[in-house]
Formats: C-alpha cells, sequence, structure tokens
C-alpha cells in the first residue's frame, strides 16, 4: 500500500506520543475484560464439578448403604473392625440369628453369654490372633441353646472382620434342611448331613435308619457296633429307642433326648422332620478336647495375610484386588497408594520412578512382556529381577481364577543365591584342595556310596576316573579294585568297608598299613565327619618305608660298629696292655742287668725296643682317652699348676719317646717359658698329654736334630703354648686332623693325626683354641690358647 501524502504529512513523533496513554489504557482495559471472562469460566467449571464429586459421594454412600441393607437381612452376623472406627466394633447384620431370643445385639461380644465355657475362651483367643497377628481362623462353635455356630475370621485391609452364622439351628433345623424338606430334596439333606462334624443320621417314616454319616459310624465302631453308611448300626437300646419314637410322634418339635456310653461321654440327641422321613445328630453335652473339630476354609484375604511371602493379586482388568503386608513392605508402599482397584502398570511406574526395578534400556517393552502374565494358562517362573540396591526378586505369576487376573508371589532371593555362590566358592576350593593332595582322599555317605573321591584315588587302585565319577557303592568300587588287582584288592576293600558302614556313634577313628600283593605299603586312616560321612584317606608309603628299612639297615651297622669299637678299646685295655707291660720290663732289666755285657748294637736294640714300647703305650693312652670322650664320661680335675713342671713332664715324655741312640740326638727341643708367669689353674695330666702329643708330633715330622721350639707366654688371662718345629709345614691332611679328628697323617711315622684329635679334645674340654699355620721359610708352628683358670670347664659333650 501506499500511503496518502496528505495524512502522511499530518502524523508526527509529537501526535504519536499524545497517542500512547490512550493506547496503554485501552489495553488495560481489554485484558481486565479477559480476565474476568476466564475467572468467571473457572468458578462454573468448578461449581460443576464439586456437583458431580457429590453425586458420586452420595452414589457411593448409597451402593454403601445398599451393602449394609444387604448384609443386615441376611441370617447371619458380621463384625468390623477398621481404622476409621478407632477399632471400636461395628455390627452388620441380624443377631437374633446366632443369639438367644431377647437379647441385645450388641452381646454377641460377650462370648460367655451365649457359647459354652470352652467355646467362648477359644473363640475369644482366636480373634485376639486375628486382630494382633493377623491369623485367619474358621471354626465351630456350641452355643449354650444347643446350636451350632460357624465363625470365620479373617483380615480386611488394616483392620479385621468375623462372620457369625448358624450352621445347624434349634428348633425349626438348619436352614438347608428346612429347604430340603419344603422341597423335597432328600439327596440335599444327605449331603449336609454328611458334612457335619458330629455324628448324624437320616430315618425313613418307619423310623428305620436309612443313612448315616462318617463320624455316626465311628462312634458305632467305638462302641462295637458294625455297619454302612446305608444300613448303619442302631446306638440305642430298646427301651431308649421306644421312648424317643413316642416323643417323636407327640408333636412336630424337634425331639430331644439325653445319651451317654462309658468311655465316650454323655450326648444329646435331637431329631426332627425332613422330607422323606427324619434326620438328628447327636451333640456332645460337654467338652471334649478329644472331639474333632469342625474345619472350615477361612476368608482367602486371611490366608494371604497371614503368610510372609511377598503376594498379590490382581483381576482381569489388572486392577489390585488383594494384596499382603510382605508385599507392600518389600517394595516399601504405603497402604496409602496401594488401594484395590489400583492398576497394576500404575505400581509398575511408581516403582521405576523409585528406582526400584531392574535397569532396562527399553522400560516400556519390559513392561509389556511382564504384563503377558494375565494370558498365561499356568504358572510360570519370570526371569530374576536384579534391582539396583542389590536384592534379587524371583516372580512367580499365577492365573487368579476362571474369571482371570494373576496372582504374584514374589521371593527375595538375595542371601541365596550369597549363599550358593559361597558354597561354590568353597566347594571349589575344597575340590582343587582335595585334587592337590598326594593322598587318595574318598569321601563315603551313610548309604555306603562314594560322594566325593580326587585322581589320586583313581591311579593309586587303578580304578577308571568314569566310574568314580558316578558315586559307585563300596561294594562296586571292591569288584573294580578285584579286577584291577586281582590277588588282594576286593578283599583289601571289603575289609575296609567295616568301618565305612560303622554307624555306631561311640566308633573312633582307624588307622593302619595295607601291603598289596603288587608290593605297595598304603597308609590309611578312615575318619568318622560331623555329617555323617566318613573320610578314607590312603598314602602311599613303598618308598619312605624302603629308605626307613636302609636307615634302620645302616643304624644297626653303626650300633654294631660301636659295639665292636667298645670291644676293641676294652681289648686295647685289658689284652694290649699286659704285653706290653712285659715288653718294658723286661727291655728295663736287659738294659739294667746286662747292661756291661751287651755291645753297642745291642743297646741300641734295647733303645728301640724301649721307646717303641713307650710309644705304643701312648697311643693306647690316646685311644682310651678317645673313647672316654666318645662316651661322655670324660672331666676334668683343675689344679694348681706350675709351667715349668708342666714343661718338664712333657721333656720327659718326649725323652722316653725317642731316646739318644748311638750317640744321636733325634730331636733338639728349645723351651722358652715368659719369666714371671701366674700360676696355672688347669688339668694337669691333659695338658702334659696336650704338650707331649704336640711336641712328639713336631719330633715325627721334623729332620733328625731339627731345631724344635716351645714358648709359653701370657696374654690378659689367657696362657699361650706355641710349638715351632722345621718340618715340611701345615698340610691339609693335619689341618683336617686338628678341625674334624681325621686320623688321615703324612709324614715318616703314623699316628699324628690320633695325636692331633687328642690335643683338640682336651683343649676344647678347657675351653680353649688351637690354629695351626705355616711358618717361613719351611716348618709349621701350633698355637694353643688357653684360659689361665679352666676350673669352670664343662664336661665333654
Amino acid at each position: 500500500m501506499t500511503a496518502v501524502p496528505a495524512l502522511a504529512q499530518g502524523i508526527t513523533p509529537a501526535n504519536f506520543v499524545g497517542a500512547a496513554p490512550l493506547a496503554v489504557a485501552a489495553g488495560a482495559g481489554a485484558f481486565a475484560l479477559l480476565a474476568m471472562a476466564v475467572v468467571r469460566t473457572m468458578l462454573v467449571n468448578g461449581k460443576v464439578a464439586r456437583h458431580r464429586a457429590g453425586e458420586q459421594i452420595a452414589s457411593l454412600r448409597a451402593l454403601v448403604d445398599e451393602y449394609e441393607a444387604l448384609l443386615s437381612g441376611t441370617r447371619e452376623v458380621t463384625i468390623l473392625w477398621t481404622e476409621n472406627n478407632d477399632g471400636q466394633a461395628k455390627l452388620l447384620g441380624q443377631a437374633s440369628a446366632v443369639l438367644p431370643i431377647g437379647r441385645q445385639p450388641e452381646s454377641v461380644l460377650n462370648f460367655p453369654s451365649w457359647l459354652s465355657a470352652g467355646d467362648a475362651d477359644k473363640l475369644a483367643r482366636l480373634l485376639e490372633d486375628l486382630r494382633v497377628h493377623g491369623h485367619a481362623f474358621g471354626v465351630s462353635l456350641n452355643a449354650l441353646d444347643g446350636r451350632l455356630i460357624r465363625a470365620n475370621g479373617w483380615v480386611l485391609g488394616g483392620g479385621a472382620a468375623m462372620r457369625l452364622r448358624p450352621a445347624f439351628l434349634q428348633p425349626g433345623a438348619e436352614p438347608t434342611l428346612v429347604a430340603a424338606a419344603a422341597t423335597g430334596d432328600q439327596s440335599s439333606v444327605r449331603a449336609v448331613l454328611a458334612a457335619l462334624p458330629n455324628p448324624a443320621f437320616a430315618r425313613d417314616f418307619k423310623y428305620r435308619l436309612v443313612y448315616a454319616n462318617a463320624a455316626y459310624l465311628q462312634l458305632a465302631k467305638a462302641l462295637g457296633k458294625n455297619g454302612s453308611e446305608s444300613a448303619p448300626p442302631e446306638l440305642l437300646d430298646t427301651a431308649q429307642l421306644k421312648q424317643h419314637i413316642m416323643d417323636c410322634s407327640a408333636g412336630d418339635k424337634p425331639a430331644q433326648l439325653p445319651v451317654s456310653w462309658p468311655g465316650q461321654g454323655a450326648f444329646e440327641l435331637v431329631e426332627f422332620a425332613v422330607a422323606g422321613g427324619r434326620a438328628g445328630y447327636l451333640r456332645p453335652l460337654e467338652d471334649d478336647a478329644s472331639r474333632p473339630a469342625a474345619i472350615g476354609l477361612a476368608h482367602i484375604g486371611g490366608i494371604i495375610g497371614a503368610l510372609t511371602t511377598p503376594i498379590a493379586i490382581f483381576n482381569a482388568k489388572r486392577e489390585l484386588v488383594q494384596f499382603n503386608e510382605a508385599y507392600a513392605s518389600l517394595w516399601g508402599l504405603s497402604r496409602t497408594f496401594l488401594v484395590p482397584g489400583l492398576d497394576e502398570r500404575a505400581i509398575l511406574d511408581k516403582l521405576r520412578t523409585e528406582g526400584m526395578l531392574p535397569n532396562q534400556v527399553d522400560y516400556q517393552t519390559w513392561r509389556t512382556k511382564h504384563l503377558e502374565s494375565y494370558t498365561r494358562k499356568s504358572p510360570h517362573e519370570n526371569e530374576p529381577w536384579h534391582l539396583p540396591d542389590g536384592r534379587t526378586i524371583k516372580v512367580v505369576s499365577a492365573p487368579a481364577g476362571a474369571a482371570g487376573g494373576v496372582i504374584y508371589v514374589f521371593e527375595d532371593i538375595t542371601e541365596r543365591l550369597k549363599l550358593e555362590s559361597a558354597n561354590k566358592a568353597f566347594s571349589n576350593v575344597q575340590r582343587e584342595t582335595i585334587n592337590a593332595l598326594s593322598e587318595a582322599v574318598a569321601v563315603f555317605g551313610t548309604n555306603g556310596r562314594l560322594a566325593l573321591s580326587n585322581p589320586r584315588l583313581s591311579a593309586l587302585w587303578k580304578l577308571p576316573m568314569n566310574t568314580l565319577g558316578q558315586h559307585p557303592h563300596i561294594d562296586q568300587i571292591a569288584e573294580a579294585s578285584g579286577r584291577a588287582i586281582p590277588e588282594d584288592g576286593a578283599s583289601i576293600w571289603r575289609n575296609l568297608k567295616r568301618g565305612i558302614i560303622d554307624l555306631n556313634p561311640t566308633r573312633s577313628d582307624q588307622t593302619g598299613r595295607l601291603n598289596r600283593s603288587d608290593g605297595r605299603l598304603l597308609d590309611y586312616a578312615i575318619t568318622r565327619l560331623p555329617d555323617g560321612q566318613t573320610m578314607m584317606t590312603f598314602l602311599d608309603v613303598t618308598e619312605s618305608a624302603s629308605y626307613s628299612k636302609v636307615l634302620k639297615e645302616r643304624n644297626d651297622a653303626l650300633v654294631a660298629a660301636d659295639l665292636l669299637k667298645d670291644a676293641f678299646v676294652e681289648n686295647v685295655s685289658y689284652e694290649l696292655r699286659s704285653p706290653l707291660t712285659n715288653i718294658i720290663g723286661f727291655a728295663d732289666l736287659l738294659a739294667g742287668s746286662e747292661g756291661d755285657n751287651l755291645n753297642e748294637r745291642q743297646r741300641a736294640y734295647i733303645d728301640y725296643i724301649r721307646a717303641s714300647s713307650v710309644t705304643l703305650g701312648v697311643l693306647i693312652d690316646n685311644i682310651l682317652d678317645l673313647a672316654s670322650v666318645d662316651a661322655g664320661i670324660a672331666e676334668l680335675r683343675p689344679e694348681l699348676l706350675d709351667v715349668h713342671g708342666l714343661v718338664d713332664k712333657a721333656k720327659a715324655g718326649l725323652s722316653a719317646t725317642f731316646p739318644e741312640i748311638s750317640g744321636e740326638k733325634p730331636i733338639n727341643l728349645v723351651v722358652d717359658i715368659e719369666e714371671g708367669m701366674p700360676p696355672f689353674i688347669a688339668d694337669g695330666t691333659r695338658i702334659v698329654q696336650v704338650l707331649y702329643n704336640l711336641l712328639s708330633n713336631a719330633a715325627r715330622f721334623s729332620p733328625p736334630g731339627g731345631e724344635i721350639r716351645l714358648s709359653v707366654s701370657l696374654r690378659a688371662d689367657r696362657m699361650l703354648f706355641i710349638i715351632e718345629d722345621e718340618g715340611p709345614g701345615v698340610t691339609d691332611e693335619m689341618r683336617a686332623a686338628i678341625q674334624t679328628r681325621i686320623d688321615t697323617p703324612s709324614g715318616r711315622q703314623r699316628g699324628a693325626g690320633l695325636g692331633l684329635a687328642i690335643v683338640k679334645t682336651f683343649v676344647n674340654l678347657h675351653g680353649g683354641t688351637i690354629s695351626a699355620e705355616k711358618r717361613e721359610p719351611r716348618g709349621s708352628r701350633i698355637i694353643v690358647n688357653l684360659p689361665r683358670d679352666s676350673a669352670m670347664a664343662g664336661v665333654a659333650e
């Protein structure tokens, strides 16, 4: 569009500013009108909604009144205890149906006023158990006026309900019997009589018994009378029956006759007219605890409420019909939410919102699959629900009935799965442990069958693993072992069977050794396990037994050698010393008495005899000393000694061993004793032997006329005896002899090893040490380090 030039020329900024307040006022007025219209519409809608809600409430109240009127018109009494009534009882129905004539309806809760004492207490206990613990009940009770009252109690939402109705009325008979009499339905009469817990019967018009229920036949049998359902025996004697027939003929009212039988108690016979004849029953006149109580079906709500297993029932429209407290606790749902008629899909959605359902990528598909339970015709166990809180729930669904619907049963199997997992892990560890054992293991149950074994059992008894895997009986194992080891395999297992099948609780464990015909030695043990099973273990000890045999033979040889050594030492002591003494004596005699008549050669021979005899005597003494040390009987006798005297005694022995023959000196002994030596406390005899053996050993390994030096000095509280020679030096054999007492001498003469062993032994007895070292350029040096006071030295071990 193109603006008119004249009009365009009339619009100026000043005109536009002046029109703004007018535009704002016009807009505000329009908004106010629109808001008033909206508010008016909301008020009208709210009024309509309240009117509709009032109509619905009125309709529901009318429906409740109709139901209450319907209950009030029945020949029974329903008593309700609900949370809305603060636990106060609400009565619905005709109280006169159970109360005596003239009683107020409120007296129906005063049980002792219209029930027998025993049944009044029973009903009070059952009612208390219902209201406190939710345990439903169904029981038949005896009223004071002789009527049989049926009472049923069940849980109703947050409260409880009880229904009382007459099961057998007097006068006028039971309603079903009255109807049967009016219609002439004899089969209905018999059906009712069969359902009664008390003895009941039917007669024809001639007062002959034509039917009796099971309780009547049982009473007749107790009285020694036999009969059948269609031909029952008469329990009344002739006089009683005659009187009873007269009472029945006197009027239309039910006839009553008290009767009693020894051992069965007292009864009241009640008989009345029905279609086709008469019917009657026996009512106990006293509370007999042995009398079977009538059992009725409790309301399904009471049954579900009494269970600890979570259960919920939905109808074909997926509406909640019934549930128990365990179901609400399992999912943490309040009773204000779980109201009858609630759609299951709403429950699932709420649980998903609160994170109570398994995590699903496609929740809608999962929910649709779950709701397929409504189309199944048989019970079905769904896959376990693994909830985000760590619980695992097993869900079982079953059809609710012909009208459709589902009954859900839930079970928290979290702990069971944990136990199964732990048990499986323990079993695996146990199996691996048993399989790793070197022993063969077999565990037998109380039925004598193999429950557990390891591969070692198969290898040890040559039994196939597939045979053991079938859990064979011990007799079957004996047969298989007999085929593998024909000589004695079967007989061994038959003997072991006694320890397996012995179920005596006082029996003890057994151990033993089996010597099989194939040369294997098996140690076995039979151990009784706490669960009644028996464990048998086998250990192949063939090789270890062979080792033991070898060790025993070697030990026997060592014992024999030790005995031989003792015999040798004893022979040395008694058999060698006697001739040696004679040799020394005759040599001394020749040297003394015939010395002037002997030439130089003869004198030299006699000197050789005397020196060799002295050497042999020293060797015998060394042998005896070693034997006493090895026997552990060597002891020190410390005393105050003079070092010079000790050295002189050693020199004297050395001179006797190495005498000067033909003017030739065999040794050149130089003694250097430090001045001011203090007294020396030791065993003088042993110290002399030490010095003599060291000096004689040096003399044997030194060249003729070679210098042997003995130095004695004091270092702190230690005495040092140093023997030096000019021989070949310290050999490995000499060092070994000092360290390990091995007699491996090398030199011009034997006996060095034995002498050094004696030295080492006596030095150790005194608590000292001995060492050997090589001199330069030639020779050896032996150093004996002894404590100055050896009084505290111990006995040789």
